[in-house]
Formats: C-alpha cells, structure tokens, sequence
C-alpha cells in the first residue's frame, strides 16, 4: 500500500450530478475511509447514524445541515466533527460538493 494519498484537487473527482447523488470513495484502510459527494439542488441524505467518529468538509455550493436538533446553513469552507451515534443529515440548496472523513479507528463497539 502506497504510505501516502495524494488528490491534487478534490472538485475534479466528483462534479454534483444534475440529479440525485453521487458519490466517490478516495481512500479506504482499517483507520480511515474519505468519501467524496456530489448533490443535486434539492437532494437529501435523510438523517441517519455512524458508529464512529466523522468529519464533513463542504468544498463548494450550500446545504442545511442537520445536527441532532439544531439546523444549520453552511456552504464552502464549512468544517464539522460528529461524535458517534450523532444524527446528522444534508439538504443540497445548490449543486454541493463535500467530503466526509469516517474516523473507524475510533469506531465504538
């Protein structure tokens, strides 16, 4: 296995479809996977769960954010960490590109 990941630049590995989801694994190892996304306006990942510790990183466009209760609007540059069990969900507003970081080494049991 390569020591190293290098993406020289994250937008040109996914560009938001113009409908639904998509989505692009970058990295994947027993400590950590990196997934890239892509939304259409209007498309939602529903509120769910992880086991492990995540981070989201939104590079381009606008969402609200759903974390537990609260609600948020955020867009590029907009940097969140999720303890486990934390329900969270996305709305796109605009084409969204974003990435998400699962922290599995720290995944509880």
């Amino acid at each position: 296995m390569n020591p190293y990941l290098l993406v020289a630049d994250v937008l040109k590995e996914i560009q938001p479809p113009e409908k639904g989801i998509l989505s692009h694994t970058l990295f994947n190892d027993d400590h950590m996977k990196i997934v890239v996304f892509g939304f259409a306006p209007g498309n939602e990942l529903t509120a769910h769960t992880a086991p492990m510790p995540a981070m989201i990183h939104f590079l381009q466009g606008e969402a609200t954010l759903t974390l537990g209760s609260d609600h948020h609007q955020v867009g590029a540059g907009a940097l969140i960490h999720m303890q486990p069990q934390l329900t969270h969900g996305i709305l796109a507003k605009t084409p969204v590109t974003m990435l998400l970081y699962l922290l599995k080494a720290a995944r509880q049991a």
